[in-house]
């Protein structure tokens, strides 16, 4: 397989879970708004920090008001990791190696931008937003297993994975650090009535609630959750079953040690992680999730330096998320 081919194909993967996890992150966020009382200062900033997009979103707009940023983060074609954007670079990315994909999975692509650029204007409202969310979700998930039913075992299903599953992985801390130091209130007491909803909303963002309760079978508690969410090895968007995913598909590929070797220091980390001490201490937690996502972006450099060929002489589109909330990485889009 062509490496221009092979990058084409992680982006796509990358793209279309990151939109979808934009909107699990925005959900997450618009009910802990509904769940908990006014007086608790939650807010909107947090999301743009999450995202790694403050200073894009400063350059734009004056305030950090509820329709400001959900515009931004759904519907802003000139923000690069909104949902649009997102959904625009797969299409793109897969428009230039759609040969290589059953013609099926091209089209759910395309359809899936179609529909979501027709909605996205009016999606942002209060009153149409979760339908909004929901429908992105379900169109991602609905791609994701059209490419799983239909799609060859092979190298272009390999770099597929490899993309989605460390995306997944990278976009499920940020969902957690939901419940971490940067939005909660700093007096910790005013929140203990409400703890147990703010794990069950992050659980429901995830669609963990129900494994969560056939797994641990007790009430949601934040350590409890945090384990479920960090270290279960069967739950598919738990942190370590992404990274043990990403792990096996690397097997299947030739020149695997360096990126292998990164992505299993970055599971022990995850699977050695002290959760009593993270789940009682929101700032450890916060920094916690700042380092895993550090780690995140060590697994696309080697990936990249590993299969993927920067050629400068080659036309390109940059689509920009920072990997972790102290650095940004750029993923490159082939425009032939």
């Amino acid at each position: 397989m062509l490496s221009r081919v092979a990058e084409n194909l992680y982006w796509m993967a990358r793209y279309i879970e990151r939109a979808e996890d934009t909107a699990r992150l925005l959900s997450v966020n618009s009910h802990l708004m509904l769940d908990l009382p006014g007086r608790l200062p939650l807010g909107w900033a947090p999301l743009i920090e999450m995202t790694g997009s403050l200073e894009t979103f400063t350059a734009r707009h004056s305030d950090f008001e509820e329709r400001n940023v959900v515009h931004f983060l759904c519907a802003d074609t000139d923000n690069d990791i909104s949902i649009i954007s997102a959904l625009a670079s797969a299409r793109e990315n897969l428009r230039t190696t759609r040969d290589v994909v059953p013609r099926e999975i091209w089209e759910e692509v395309n359809q899936l931008y179609l529909s979501v650029a027709d909605h996205a204007e009016n999606g942002v409202s209060p009153r149409r937003r979760d339908s909004f969310l929901k429908s992105v979700i379900r169109g991602c998930q609905a791609l994701t297993g059209l490419i799983e039913g239909t799609l060859s075992h092979g190298p272009a299903r390999t770099f597929i994975e490899l993309g989605r599953q460390l995306e997944r992985a990278d976009m499920t801390t940020r969902i957690v650090d939901v419940r971490s130091a940067s939005l909660l209130p700093q007096n910790p007491e005013e929140l203990l009535p409400f703890e147990n909803l703010q794990w069950m909303s992050v659980l429901k963002s995830l669609t963990a609630y129900q494994m969560y309760r056939q797994q641990v079978r007790l009430r949601v508690r934040g350590p409890d959750v945090l384990r479920f969410l960090l270290q279960d090895p069967n739950l598919p968007r738990s942190i370590a079953c992404s990274l043990e995913t990403l792990g096996h598909e690397l097997t299947l590929l030739p020149r695997q040690d360096r990126p292998a070797a990164t992505v299993s220091l970055v599971r022990a980390d995850v699977v050695d992680a002290d959760i009593q001490a993270l789940a009682h201490s929101p700032s450890k937690l916060h920094l916690f999730i700042d380092e895993l996502q550090i780690g995140f972006a060590a697994i696309h450099d080697t990936l990249s330096a590993t299969y993927f060929v920067n050629d400068d002489s080659v036309p390109r589109v940059t689509q920009t998320q920072s990997q972790s909330q102290s650095q940004s990485h750029a993923g490159d889009n082939d425009n032939d």
